[in-house]
């Protein structure tokens, strides 16, 4: 069976259940459950013979064993009893709940989906995928809110191609969501590097990979990902719940994927004794942070500065706010170009989340040892926003939509790049051997989207902003060129989305009784 037949299968299933009320979203954490029993007991025999993390008394068995309200009955009781364990066991099933409204239905699900099926027989490439095309399916649904915890599959595989993880490596990810940078790094070493040792094999899967997701249920959703990608086992899945922000977790790493959550600088409510409602921001003060502050996405730079060993590499989605707000903003993006080599800045177009009125980038930056002058020397920019249009349903990302960028960093050599932009007096820039074919003749010259910048331009922009455009909008100028209405009206609503955030955080700032929440 191929990965498409079988989320096919699932979501079937699925359909049937939302007639008694059961969100995507529940119906993918009791799929994470059942998976779960049913390849702890397939582990057990032959050939892997293992033995079971599941007490005899809640195996699959079990649940096969039973119909009706007796199942019922098992099936609340085994996910209290597993929730009470620890270590994986309590990953997976914390706080776990029945959430079937018919007991013949879940019999149907766990006799004919799961058990119909040797899951553990099943390659990584389909399995995984199989689930994968649940999590998108459930991030669609707008309603869940799932799809803040889901990157754009194209996005992380561009992002993971230019960064080029390599066997030995130990790569983190902070803020890892249903783990999809996790994956994909170990999909890309697995099929970039054929040869690999059985004790390269094993490191692989047991100690290369680190993550950390303050949601309970979105880490649960996470743990099974990776184990269906062949990261991880039933004894051991590296995902921890924690709030990453709160402390230096002390370990350090080669590489560093993520894309930090959006949303609100760090607030909580308070209730005073008169009944009234305030907010008090959340400042994190950490001694190895340049800067003291509650935006969210600003403490993720830091922490991903701080995670990282010396000489390594990250990548990370940052909201347009990182590179331009001023105050501990410009703190840190002039400590980040001293101490790191800020590379590469990939300019995002909209209409890429699920999350309305995000416009984000990626940040590239290698960590570096201390030095009196500033590792940055230039910092690269491919501009994929201006004149740029995608939309999740009609019109979405697509990794071919990447090439160029891919192609330009470079990632056998980033040292050696040419622009493809040149002022309008000057010849069209010369590509390398290394980088420059196959880009879009139309788009260089002064159409050129990548470019570079010397630290010294950088460091004496306003608040040293790294906020940078040169193209020109094309729909500004001639209407002809303007892209299809439905385009500009989820245009206009992204930008109204982020003024709104904006002004939001403005006004908790100027008074904290101003609600802020959305």
């Amino acid at each position: 069976m191929n990965s498409s037949t079988l989320v096919l299968k699932l979501w079937n299933y699925c359909n049937v259940l939302r007639d008694d009320g059961m969100s995507y979203g529940d119906y993918v954490e009791q799929l994470t459950y059942l998976l779960f029993l049913k390849m702890a007991d397939e582990r057990s025999r032959p050939p892997y013979n293992q033995r079971s993390l599941i007490p005899g008394q809640y195996a699959w068995s079990s649940l096969l064993a039973r119909d009706g309200d007796d199942l019922f009955d098992h099936y609340r009781h085994a996910l209290e009893a597993l929730g009470n364990e620890k270590g994986t066991l309590a990953l997976i099933f914390n706080k776990a709940q029945n959430k079937f409204q018919d007991p013949a239905k879940l019999r149907r699900v766990i006799v004919d989906l799961i058990d119909k099926e040797n899951w553990s027989a099943l390659s990584a490439d389909v399995k995984g995928d199989a689930y994968e095309g649940l999590l998108e399916k459930n991030a669609q649904d707008l309603k869940s809110g799932a799809g803040q915890y889901f990157t754009p599959r194209a996005l992380i595989q561009g992002m993971v191609d230019c960064i080029a993880p390599k066997p030995g490596e130990t790569i983190c990810d902070p803020a890892c969501g249903t783990g999809g940078f996790l994956f994909t790094a170990h999909n890309y070493i697995v099929h970039h590097y054929l040869n690999l040792t059985k004790d390269e094999k094993r490191r692989l899967k047991e100690r290369a990979f680190r993550g950390c997701e303050l949601v309970q249920g979105t880490a649960r959703v996470c743990a099974m990902n990776l184990m269906l990608h062949g990261i991880g086992s039933e004894k051991s899945v590296p995902i921890k719940v924690a709030d990453a922000l709160a402390a230096d977790p002390g370990e350090r790493f080669e590489v560093v994927l993520a894309n930090p959550p959006f949303g609100k600088k760090s607030s909580t409510m308070i209730v005073g004794e008169d009944g009234r409602t305030s907010t008090e921001k959340d400042i994190i003060e950490r001694d190895d942070f340049w800067a003291t502050t509650s935006n969210k996405q600003l403490n993720f730079v830091q922490h991903i500065k701080t995670l990282l060993k010396s000489h390594g590499r990250a990548a990370v989605v940052v909201p347009d706010n990182v590179l331009f707000e001023g105050g501990a903003g410009e703190t840190i993006r002039r400590k980040l170009l001293h101490e790191c080599d800020v590379h590469t800045l990939l300019r995002l177009p909209t209409g890429l989340f699920y999350a309305q009125g995000v416009k984000a980038n990626v940040l590239f930056f290698d960590k570096k040892p201390a030095s009196e002058t500033p590792w940055t020397r230039k910092l690269w920019i491919y501009d994929l926003r201006t004149n740029k249009h995608f939309t999740l349903k009609t019109g979405p990302l697509r990794r071919e939509d990447l090439d160029e960028f891919v192609r330009l960093y470079n990632p056998a050599n980033r040292h050696d790049r040419a622009p493809t932009w040149s002022p309008a007096t000057a010849p069209l820039p010369r590509p390398s051997p290394a980088s420059g074919e196959g880009v879009n003749t139309a788009e260089r010259g002064v159409n050129g989207r990548w470019r570079a910048y010397e630290y010294d331009e950088l460091i004496t922009r306003d608040k040293t902003s790294l906020d940078i455009f040169w193209l020109k909008d094309d729909s500004l100028a001639d209407s002809d060129n303007l892209p299809p209405p439905d385009v500009i009206a989820q245009e206009i609503v992204d930008d109204l989305e982020a003024a709104l955030k904006q002004f939001r955080l403005i006004a908790g700032d100027l008074n904290g009784s101003v609600r802020v929440d959305a």
